[in-house]
């Protein structure tokens, strides 16, 4: 015989101690969501053309039926060895690329240090050193980027002592800025206040013990 059963529910200011913690618990199982990353990615792409990278992209689908072109940028995190990000592309000397990038982004003092850093090599090398950057293997970290230095000089000069490891080392450092861009986003979408905004927003409710309902 069917019978009614009446269950209270609360909402997220309602509950307290571990049922909010259950409750926030539930939704970070779920978020978050894809899209996140994206505003990292789009601002990583504005600083390597700063910089002088010129960003590998691939084709992805829509659902319309073309396509479009997204930036070879890869990342696995937050809380595991060898986490880390990568990218494919090329890289070039770019004029005014210290002054550049300090105008985007004034208090990143690692942003200006490899500016810097690239513009003194590069001078030491008459501006004439470039790298070839690719992923190589199935993790994504700074050590799966495959960076190849040339200088493409008129006489086929030698780059100067250390030029090539100074590149591949402040490309990765580049790398390793990304993944921190990345890491702090995602911790920060995991928040307390951003959790609660979210449940609150969606006006999601839950039981006595912050189980979502229904």
């Amino acid at each position: 015989m069917p019978e009614i059963i009446s269950t209270t529910v609360y909402r997220l200011p309602e509950l307290s101690g571990a049922a909010l913690e259950h409750a926030r618990d539930w939704y970070r199982s779920s978020a978050p969501d894809d899209g996140w990353q994206a505003f990292i990615f789009d601002d990583f792409a504005h600083v390597c053309a700063v910089l002088g990278v010129d960003l590998a992209t691939y084709p992805v689908r829509l659902y319309g039926g073309g396509t479009r072109q997204e930036p070879r940028i890869w990342y696995s995190g937050f809380s595991t060895q060898g986490d880390g990000a990568c990218f494919e592309g090329r890289y070039r000397y770019a004029t005014g690329a210290s002054r550049a990038i300090r105008a985007h982004a004034p208090q990143d003092k690692e942003l200006h240090r490899i500016a810097d850093a690239l513009a003194a090599v590069q001078r030491r090398n008459f501006y004439q050193l470039a790298a070839s950057i690719r992923h190589e293997g199935r993790y994504y970290h700074e050590f799966t980027m495959a960076i190849a230095v040339e200088r493409d000089g008129p006489n086929r000069q030698d780059m100067t002592s250390n030029a090539e490891e100074q590149i591949i080392e402040l490309l990765r450092d580049l790398a390793r800025w990304l993944y921190r861009q990345l890491e702090q986003e995602y911790w920060y979408q995991l928040s307390d206040p951003v959790v609660d905004e979210a449940i609150l927003a969606n006006d999601y409710s839950f039981t006595e013990d912050g189980a979502r309902f229904p």
